[in-house]
Parts: structure tokens; C-alpha cells; sequence
């Protein structure tokens, strides 16, 4: 075939994201056919890919999406293996590209099977690996589902969060946001004390004792002075209890209270890099 031509590089890096000189000589040793040289461009990532399985991949891009109607939300962590890629505009392109996908799917396993650009996401993350010389994995992926749900991003994409709501009104939009950043701030670990598991309140009564031994209490006042503790433990750690980060004079309950009588937080995720 006649000299592959800066239009037909250009248009295979358009359609796979590999590097200029990579889709040349893809295109080349396909003698000009694009869908053999995508797979010659895959393989090369299947290699890079390979030699990198057992690299770390802590660093990332976290991000939230809702659907149009606002019923739907999901956060994605995209994770690579350095900051300097994590922070690339590209990076974050494809972070987000995969979020909006990945509003259609209600498992990761689901999720991963489902096309992007011609292949799967399963594909086209090993694809990029090879484009960008990192390993990338879906490290987080987290659904929620509420008659309205919120969200927010903590600025350099390291944090994200969202909430959910009972019912939707006029407004709505800033009290979900303000939740969704209390909730990505303070990491509560359940929704409120129902939802924290027997396991951890044990453990934190355990503790609580032991630390009210070592400073001489008596041990037949250690059970009601332990459980005065686990309350104040679910004030900080349960996220209906905690104290509203832009009014600490509120708890979040009453935030909620203020805004709408009837209005509930039904959920929330939360997922971090840092």
C-alpha cells in the first residue's frame, strides 16, 4: 500500500488514544487496515498490562455522576499508579467518560463487560495501560438509588460523595450537595446507629472500657459510662448525628428539619484516595 498518511495516525489515535508514533506503526504493520491495527495497539497494552500486574494502583480519579432525573448516582474511582498521570486531563476524561457508562449498569462485573469505543471496558482499560505505561483499574465502583440523590467532588478528584433523599422539591439541589460534602468531610462509617454493625459497637465498648480501667473507675460503673461514650462515638461516626460542618450548632437531623419537616437522608457513598 501507498505511505500511511498523518490523517489516517491522527484518526487511529482518535479512535484508540495511543500515541502518535504507536498508531503509525500500528498502521503500518497492518498495511493500512485500522481495525487490524487496533488490535495490534490492544495486544501491545495486553503486554504492557502484563509486566505491570503486580504494580500498586493507589493513585486516581474519583468522580460522581447523577442521572438527568437525579434518582440515580454512582461514583467511579479510576486508579493508576502515580499522581503525575491521576492529575492528566486525559486521564480524567476517561474517568469521567466511564462514570457516565457507568450509570447504565448495576454491577461492576456488568459494568465491565460493556462497551466503550468499540470494546469493552475490561479492553479498554488494558488498551490505556499501554497508551499511558501504568496499570489502570476500576478501583471503586458504587451505586445508589433514592427519589432524589445528590453529589460532590472534593476539588483534585481524590474524594466523592452522594446522597440520598427521601423526596425531591424545589431547592433540593444545594441541601444534597451540602450532605454529600458533609458526608465526603467527615467519612461517617453508617447512616446512624442502626447501621452500624454489632461487631464495631463491641469493639468500641471494649475500648471505652479499658481506657476507663486504666484511669481507676470502678468496674461496676463501667457499663453505663462505656455507653455514654458509644453515644457520643455514633454522634461523630453515624452521619444523621454528626454535627453540620457549615453550622456546628446543628447536627445534621436537624439541618435536615429545617430545610424540609418531612424530608429523610436515605443513603449515602462515599468513596476516597487519600
Amino acid at each position: 500500500m501507498g505511505k500511511i498518511t498523518a490523517s489516517e495516525v491522527n484518526n487511529l489515535r482518535k479512535m484508540s488514544g495511543a500515541g502518535i508514533m504507536d498508531c503509525k506503526n500500528a498502521l503500518v504493520e497492518s498495511n493500512g487496515n485500522f481495525d487490524i491495527a487496533i488490535e495490534i495497539l490492544r495486544k501491545k497494552g495486553q503486554k504492557v498490562a502484563a509486566k505491570r500486574a503486580d504494580r500498586n494502583s493507589s493513585e486516581g480519579a474519583v468522580i460522581a455522576k447523577v442521572d438527568s432525573k437525579c434518582l440515580n448516582g454512582i461514583i467511579i474511582s479510576l486508579n493508576c499508579e502515580t499522581d503525575f498521570v491521576a492529575k492528566n486531563e486525559s486521564f480524567v476524561a476517561l474517568a469521567n467518560q466511564l462514570a457516565e457508562l457507568g450509570l447504565n449498569y448495576n454491577s461492576l462485573e456488568d459494568f465491565l463487560k460493556s462497551e466503550i469505543d468499540s470494546m469493552t471496558v475490561s479492553e479498554k482499560l488494558i488498551q490505556q495501560t499501554g497508551v499511558i505505561g501504568e496499570k489502570l483499574i476500576i478501583g471503586s465502583f458504587e451505586k445508589l438509588s433514592a427519589a432524589y440523590v445528590g453529589k460532590y467532588i472534593h476539588a483534585g478528584n481524590k474524594i466523592a460523595a452522594l446522597s440520598g433523599f427521601s423526596s425531591s422539591f424545589d431547592g433540593i439541589e444545594e441541601t444534597a450537595k451540602n450532605i454529600a460534602m458533609q458526608a465526603a468531610a467527615m467519612n461517617p462509617i453508617a447512616l446512624d446507629e442502626s447501621g452500624v454493625d454489632q461487631q464495631t459497637i463491641d469493639k468500641e465498648i471494649e475500648i471505652a472500657k479499658d481506657q476507663l480501667r486504666q484511669e481507676g473507675k470502678p468496674e461496676a460503673m463501667l457499663d453505663n459510662i462505656a455507653k455514654g461514650k458509644l453515644k457520643r462515638f455514633f454522634k461523630d461516626n453515624t452521619l444523621v448525628n454528626q454535627d453540620f460542618i457549615k453550622d456546628n450548632k446543628l447536627s445534621i437531623s436537624a439541618y435536615i428539619k429545617s430545610i424540609h419537616s418531612d424530608l429523610k437522608i436515605t443513603g449515602f457513598k462515599r468513596v476516597s484516595l487519600v
